[in-house]
């Protein structure tokens, strides 16, 4: 062996070379088979938990509010008969006569079984002339010398009475009673009826 290495020097430069190539690769197969454990490890290790922060915590308490929809919105309740009953006056009361028409005030006190003669009678904020509580009618008494006016007055007369009258109408309707109207002429209360039949017109013949 010793013969061959001094015989032959570049045998020996061959072989230096040879064995630092094989060196080489031994480090470099070492090397790549640590960084294969490394790697396998830091598969192998459970991730770090992130605990979440205070103000996420008091996010994820808050429930969540649903967005409301238009079915869930409930339309106005529109109020009952007895609750818009209970907003009128109703209660019958007594009140004097207006005065300065004695004419007027005679025949509102002589209408058939009127149950406040000598006094007005207040329903749902409005002066009536007269009240059948039995049969529940309010009335309205005029007391115009209607034949004797003109053509002319007489369509203003009817004219200027009738929305009036259909006024006191509802008021008296709204609290369920009728009304019903007096008057001193067959002419007066045709004229009337003529404008609105629906009218309950009575000739007033105690006056």
């Amino acid at each position: 062996m010793g013969i061959c290495i001094l015989a032959g020097p570049e045998i020996v430069v061959g072989a230096v070379i040879i064995t630092g190539v094989v060196v080489v690769a031994i480090a470099i197969q070492e090397e790549w088979d640590a960084y294969e454990r490394r790697a396998t490890r830091e598969r192998a290790r459970p991730a770090l938990q992130k605990w979440p922060t205070l103000h996420e915590q008091s996010l994820a308490k808050r429930k969540p509010q649903p967005e409301p929809s238009g079915q869930d919105l409930m339309p106005p309740v529109p109020p009952s008969t007895v609750e818009r009953e209970r907003s009128l006056d109703c209660t019958p009361r007594p009140v004097p006569h207006l005065g300065g028409d004695a004419l007027h005030n005679m025949c509102a006190d002589r209408v058939p079984r009127n149950d406040f003669p000598g006094s007005d009678v207040l329903v749902n904020g409005k002066r009536f002339d007269a009240i059948q509580m039995r049969a529940r009618v309010l009335w309205e008494v005029k007391t115009d010398n209607f034949e004797t006016y003109s053509h002319f007055l007489k369509q203003q007369v009817v004219e200027n009475q009738l929305p009036e009258l259909v006024r006191e109408r509802d008021l008296a309707r709204a609290c369920g009673f009728d009304f019903w109207v007096g008057v001193r002429s067959a002419a007066h209360k045709a004229a009337l009826e003529e404008l609105d039949p629906s009218f309950e017109i009575v000739v007033m013949d105690w006056c």
